[in-house]
Protein backbone atom coordinates (compact mmCIF):
# COMPACT_ATOMS: atom_id res chain seq x y z
CA UNK A 1 0.00 0.00 0.00
CA UNK A 2 3.06 2.74 0.43
CA UNK A 3 5.47 2.41 -2.14
CA UNK A 4 8.65 1.35 -1.32
CA UNK A 5 10.52 4.56 -1.67
CA UNK A 6 8.05 6.07 1.09
CA UNK A 7 8.71 3.57 3.16
CA UNK A 8 12.82 3.53 2.51
CA UNK A 9 12.17 6.99 3.43
CA UNK A 10 10.27 6.11 6.84
CA UNK A 11 12.72 3.56 7.83
CA UNK A 12 15.31 5.76 7.29
CA UNK A 13 13.85 8.29 9.80
CA UNK A 14 13.82 5.50 12.66
CA UNK A 15 9.80 3.99 11.74
CA UNK A 16 9.41 0.41 12.49
CA UNK A 17 6.55 -0.50 9.96
CA UNK A 18 4.31 -2.37 10.81
CA UNK A 19 1.82 -4.14 8.44
CA UNK A 20 0.36 -2.53 5.86
CA UNK A 21 -0.22 0.94 7.09
CA UNK A 22 0.85 1.25 10.65
CA UNK A 23 4.42 2.42 11.70
CA UNK A 24 5.99 1.88 15.55
CA UNK A 25 9.15 4.52 16.67
CA UNK A 26 11.07 4.93 19.86
CA UNK A 27 10.91 8.33 21.10
CA UNK A 28 13.23 10.61 22.55
CA UNK A 29 11.95 10.25 25.56
CA UNK A 30 12.19 6.43 25.89
CA UNK A 31 15.68 6.82 25.22
CA UNK A 32 16.27 9.53 28.09
CA UNK A 33 14.32 7.11 30.41
CA UNK A 34 16.22 3.70 29.61
CA UNK A 35 19.31 6.03 31.30
CA UNK A 36 17.31 6.74 34.40
CA UNK A 37 16.55 10.31 33.43
CA UNK A 38 13.85 12.34 33.38
CA UNK A 39 10.93 11.31 31.12
CA UNK A 40 8.38 13.05 29.36
CA UNK A 41 6.16 15.45 30.27
CA UNK A 42 3.14 12.97 30.12
CA UNK A 43 5.43 11.24 32.45
CA UNK A 44 5.66 14.34 34.81
CA UNK A 45 1.98 15.46 34.40
CA UNK A 46 0.08 11.79 34.24
CA UNK A 47 2.35 9.38 35.72
CA UNK A 48 3.20 7.52 32.70
CA UNK A 49 6.44 5.88 32.81
CA UNK A 50 8.28 6.78 28.98
CA UNK A 51 10.54 3.92 28.89
CA UNK A 52 6.84 1.54 29.13
CA UNK A 53 5.31 3.74 26.53
CA UNK A 54 4.79 2.34 22.84
CA UNK A 55 4.69 5.64 20.47
CA UNK A 56 2.35 4.34 17.09
CA UNK A 57 -0.08 4.73 14.40
CA UNK A 58 -2.25 2.82 12.69
CA UNK A 59 -2.27 5.50 9.57
CA UNK A 60 1.24 6.33 9.19
CA UNK A 61 1.04 7.99 6.41
CA UNK A 62 -2.85 8.74 5.91
CA UNK A 63 -4.16 12.29 7.51
CA UNK A 64 -6.84 15.10 6.35
CA UNK A 65 -4.74 17.66 7.38
CA UNK A 66 -1.49 19.20 5.90
CA UNK A 67 -0.70 21.13 9.53
CA UNK A 68 1.90 23.80 8.55
CA UNK A 69 4.31 22.65 11.69
CA UNK A 70 4.24 18.89 11.04
CA UNK A 71 7.38 17.32 11.45
CA UNK A 72 6.19 14.57 8.78
CA UNK A 73 7.18 14.92 5.30
CA UNK A 74 3.96 14.96 3.82
CA UNK A 75 5.22 16.32 0.79
CA UNK A 76 6.15 12.89 -0.35
CA UNK A 77 2.97 11.16 -0.48
CA UNK A 78 0.23 11.01 2.00
CA UNK A 79 -3.42 9.54 1.43
CA UNK A 80 -6.44 10.10 3.06
CA UNK A 81 -8.24 6.68 3.08
CA UNK A 82 -7.30 2.84 3.59
CA UNK A 83 -8.32 1.09 0.76
CA UNK A 84 -7.79 -2.17 3.21
CA UNK A 85 -6.73 -2.59 6.37
CA UNK A 86 -4.95 -4.81 8.88
CA UNK A 87 -7.39 -6.67 11.97
CA UNK A 88 -7.01 -4.51 15.57
CA UNK A 89 -5.58 -7.78 17.23
CA UNK A 90 -2.51 -7.99 14.13
CA UNK A 91 -1.66 -4.66 14.70
CA UNK A 92 -1.41 -4.68 18.27
CA UNK A 93 1.01 -8.14 18.39
CA UNK A 94 3.19 -6.95 15.61
CA UNK A 95 3.58 -3.05 17.17
CA UNK A 96 4.32 -5.10 20.58
CA UNK A 97 7.18 -7.43 18.37
CA UNK A 98 8.47 -3.96 16.76
CA UNK A 99 8.73 -2.81 19.82
CA UNK A 100 11.56 -5.54 21.49
CA UNK A 101 13.17 -5.32 18.30
CA UNK A 102 14.27 -1.73 18.09
CA UNK A 103 14.88 -1.94 21.40
CA UNK A 104 17.92 -4.65 20.91
CA UNK A 105 20.45 -2.37 20.70
CA UNK A 106 20.26 -0.95 23.67
CA UNK A 107 21.60 -4.04 25.78
CA UNK A 108 24.80 -3.84 24.33
CA UNK A 109 25.96 -0.39 26.24
CA UNK A 110 25.39 -1.15 29.81
CA UNK A 111 27.44 1.47 30.42
CA UNK A 112 25.13 3.96 29.53
CA UNK A 113 21.15 2.29 29.55
CA UNK A 114 20.42 0.24 32.75
CA UNK A 115 20.01 -3.51 32.07
CA UNK A 116 16.52 -3.56 33.95
CA UNK A 117 14.89 -0.79 32.51
CA UNK A 118 15.29 -2.17 29.38
CA UNK A 119 13.68 -5.34 30.16
CA UNK A 120 10.26 -3.41 31.56
CA UNK A 121 10.40 -1.41 28.10
CA UNK A 122 10.33 -4.57 26.55
CA UNK A 123 6.85 -4.93 28.24
CA UNK A 124 5.08 -1.81 27.68
CA UNK A 125 2.21 -0.85 29.70
CA UNK A 126 0.97 2.35 27.20
CA UNK A 127 0.00 2.56 24.26
CA UNK A 128 0.34 6.16 22.75
CA UNK A 129 -1.76 6.45 19.40
CA UNK A 130 -0.26 9.56 18.09
CA UNK A 131 3.02 9.12 16.22
CA UNK A 132 1.97 10.20 12.62
CA UNK A 133 -1.10 10.39 10.48
CA UNK A 134 -4.78 10.73 11.80
CA UNK A 135 -5.57 7.70 13.86
CA UNK A 136 -9.34 7.88 13.56
CA UNK A 137 -8.94 7.09 9.78
CA UNK A 138 -8.17 3.59 10.89
CA UNK A 139 -11.72 1.72 10.30
CA UNK A 140 -11.21 -0.33 13.91
CA UNK A 141 -9.54 2.10 15.87
CA UNK A 142 -12.37 0.91 18.75
CA UNK A 143 -11.27 -2.56 18.47
CA UNK A 144 -7.77 -1.40 18.48
CA UNK A 145 -8.16 0.69 22.25
CA UNK A 146 -10.59 -2.57 23.19
CA UNK A 147 -7.83 -4.98 22.80
CA UNK A 148 -5.06 -2.95 23.95
CA UNK A 149 -7.37 -2.05 27.28
CA UNK A 150 -7.84 -5.92 27.61
CA UNK A 151 -4.30 -6.37 27.51
CA UNK A 152 -4.27 -4.54 30.68
CA UNK A 153 -2.68 -1.50 28.70
CA UNK A 154 -3.56 2.78 28.86
CA UNK A 155 -3.83 4.27 25.79
CA UNK A 156 -3.84 8.18 24.66
CA UNK A 157 -5.15 8.73 21.52
CA UNK A 158 -4.33 12.16 19.68
CA UNK A 159 -7.13 13.38 16.88
CA UNK A 160 -6.95 16.32 14.92
CA UNK A 161 -11.51 16.40 15.46
CA UNK A 162 -12.13 15.82 11.77
CA UNK A 163 -13.84 12.92 12.11
CA UNK A 164 -16.79 13.90 14.81
CA UNK A 165 -19.04 10.74 14.09
CA UNK A 166 -15.89 8.34 14.61
CA UNK A 167 -15.27 10.02 17.60
CA UNK A 168 -18.53 10.93 19.19
CA UNK A 169 -18.91 6.72 18.54
CA UNK A 170 -15.35 6.05 20.05
CA UNK A 171 -14.59 3.38 22.56
CA UNK A 172 -12.83 6.09 25.76
CA UNK A 173 -9.06 5.55 25.51
CA UNK A 174 -7.63 6.53 29.08
CA UNK A 175 -7.25 9.73 27.74
CA UNK A 176 -8.71 11.34 24.31
CA UNK A 177 -6.53 14.32 22.50
CA UNK A 178 -7.65 17.10 20.34
CA UNK A 179 -5.40 19.13 18.65
CA UNK A 180 -7.08 22.38 19.20
CA UNK A 181 -3.94 24.57 16.57
CA UNK A 182 -6.62 27.50 15.41
CA UNK A 183 -8.57 29.90 17.25
CA UNK A 184 -10.63 30.66 13.96
CA UNK A 185 -11.19 29.57 11.33
CA UNK A 186 -8.92 31.75 8.87
CA UNK A 187 -5.86 30.54 11.08
CA UNK A 188 -7.02 26.74 10.95
CA UNK A 189 -7.22 26.83 7.07
CA UNK A 190 -3.93 28.92 7.16
CA UNK A 191 -2.37 26.51 9.50
CA UNK A 192 -4.11 23.24 9.94
CA UNK A 193 -4.88 22.81 5.94
CA UNK A 194 -7.56 20.61 5.37
CA UNK A 195 -7.99 18.20 2.87
CA UNK A 196 -11.98 19.25 3.47
CA UNK A 197 -14.03 22.29 2.56
CA UNK A 198 -15.69 22.02 5.69
CA UNK A 199 -12.69 20.64 8.19
CA UNK A 200 -13.35 23.89 10.72
CA UNK A 201 -16.94 22.85 10.94
CA UNK A 202 -15.87 19.20 11.84
CA UNK A 203 -13.68 20.66 14.70
CA UNK A 204 -16.64 22.66 15.96
CA UNK A 205 -18.52 19.20 15.72
CA UNK A 206 -16.03 17.17 17.49
CA UNK A 207 -15.82 20.39 19.89
CA UNK A 208 -19.36 20.37 20.84
CA UNK A 209 -19.28 16.29 21.12
CA UNK A 210 -15.94 16.67 23.50
CA UNK A 211 -18.16 17.31 26.92
CA UNK A 212 -20.28 14.40 26.47
CA UNK A 213 -17.26 12.01 26.20
CA UNK A 214 -17.40 8.97 28.76
CA UNK A 215 -13.46 9.37 29.47
CA UNK A 216 -10.52 11.59 30.26
CA UNK A 217 -10.30 14.76 27.52
CA UNK A 218 -7.58 17.05 26.75
CA UNK A 219 -7.23 20.12 24.20
CA UNK A 220 -3.55 20.33 22.87
CA UNK A 221 -2.80 23.99 21.43
CA UNK A 222 0.80 23.90 19.73
CA UNK A 223 1.37 27.47 19.82
CA UNK A 224 3.51 29.41 16.97
CA UNK A 225 4.59 32.72 16.88
CA UNK A 226 2.47 35.18 14.96
CA UNK A 227 0.24 32.72 13.92
CA UNK A 228 -2.15 31.55 16.64
CA UNK A 229 -0.51 33.29 20.12
CA UNK A 230 -3.73 34.95 20.65
CA UNK A 231 -5.34 33.42 23.97
CA UNK A 232 -8.31 35.53 24.35
CA UNK A 233 -9.50 33.99 20.68
CA UNK A 234 -9.51 30.21 22.26
CA UNK A 235 -11.59 31.04 25.42
CA UNK A 236 -15.02 30.10 23.87
CA UNK A 237 -13.50 27.03 22.22
CA UNK A 238 -12.18 25.88 25.54
CA UNK A 239 -15.47 26.91 27.04
CA UNK A 240 -17.18 24.97 24.29
CA UNK A 241 -15.12 21.65 24.54
CA UNK A 242 -14.84 21.80 28.78
CA UNK A 243 -11.73 18.86 28.71
CA UNK A 244 -10.31 17.99 31.77
CA UNK A 245 -7.02 18.83 30.90
CA UNK A 246 -5.37 21.26 28.52
CA UNK A 247 -1.86 21.16 26.98
CA UNK A 248 -0.08 24.51 25.95
CA UNK A 249 3.04 23.55 24.01
CA UNK A 250 5.40 25.07 21.92
CA UNK A 251 5.76 24.86 18.44
CA UNK A 252 9.12 22.97 17.87
CA UNK A 253 11.51 23.66 15.36
CA UNK A 254 12.30 19.64 14.10
CA UNK A 255 11.85 17.51 11.28
CA UNK A 256 10.17 18.87 7.59
CA UNK A 257 8.86 21.79 9.46
CA UNK A 258 11.84 23.55 9.01
CA UNK A 259 11.10 23.37 5.46
CA UNK A 260 7.86 25.22 6.09
CA UNK A 261 8.63 27.65 9.24
CA UNK A 262 11.57 29.70 10.21
CA UNK A 263 13.13 29.01 13.78
CA UNK A 264 11.31 32.17 15.63
CA UNK A 265 8.27 30.52 15.41
CA UNK A 266 8.95 29.06 18.57
CA UNK A 267 7.64 30.37 21.28
CA UNK A 268 9.84 30.94 24.28
CA UNK A 269 9.37 29.30 28.01
CA UNK A 270 7.81 32.31 29.34
CA UNK A 271 5.91 33.02 26.20
CA UNK A 272 4.10 29.63 27.10
CA UNK A 273 3.36 30.56 30.74
CA UNK A 274 2.29 33.99 29.72
CA UNK A 275 0.03 32.59 27.16
CA UNK A 276 -1.65 29.88 30.11
CA UNK A 277 -1.88 32.76 32.45
CA UNK A 278 -4.17 34.86 30.08
CA UNK A 279 -6.25 31.39 29.09
CA UNK A 280 -6.47 30.64 33.37
CA UNK A 281 -7.27 34.30 34.29
CA UNK A 282 -10.73 33.96 31.84
CA UNK A 283 -11.50 30.32 32.52
CA UNK A 284 -11.50 28.03 35.75
CA UNK A 285 -8.41 26.21 34.97
CA UNK A 286 -5.39 26.28 37.07
CA UNK A 287 -1.69 26.36 35.66
CA UNK A 288 -0.69 22.96 37.35
CA UNK A 289 2.40 22.14 35.60
CA UNK A 290 5.53 23.27 33.31
CA UNK A 291 8.40 21.56 31.63
CA UNK A 292 10.24 23.60 30.13
CA UNK A 293 12.18 21.08 28.15
CA UNK A 294 9.32 20.38 26.13
CA UNK A 295 7.94 24.13 26.65
CA UNK A 296 4.77 22.53 27.30
CA UNK A 297 2.06 23.72 29.98
CA UNK A 298 -0.62 21.67 32.04
CA UNK A 299 -3.93 23.60 32.73
CA UNK A 300 -6.14 21.35 35.11
CA UNK A 301 -9.30 22.29 37.21
CA UNK A 302 -8.54 19.46 39.36
CA UNK A 303 -5.12 19.02 41.61
CA UNK A 304 -2.33 16.72 40.58
CA UNK A 305 -3.45 14.18 37.62
CA UNK A 306 -2.87 10.71 37.74
CA UNK A 307 -3.62 7.84 35.62
CA UNK A 308 -4.90 5.23 37.16
CA UNK A 309 -3.01 2.48 35.91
Amino acid sequence: MIPNKIQDKLQDQGYRLVGRHSAVKLCHWLKESLQNKPGCYKQRFYGIESHRCLQMTPTVVYCNQKCVFCWRSYEHWTKTKLPTYDPPQKIYQQTIQAQKQLLTGFGGSPEKYQKELIKEARQPKHLAISLSGEPTLYPKINQLIEHAHQQNMTTFLVTNGQQPKTIKNLTPPTQLYISLDAANKKQYQKICRPTHKNGWQKLQQTLKTLPKINGRTAIRITLINNLNDQPQQYIKLLNKAKPDYIEIKAYMHVGYSRKRLNRNRMPSNQQIKNFSNKITDKTDYQLENHVPESRVTLLTKDKDPELNT
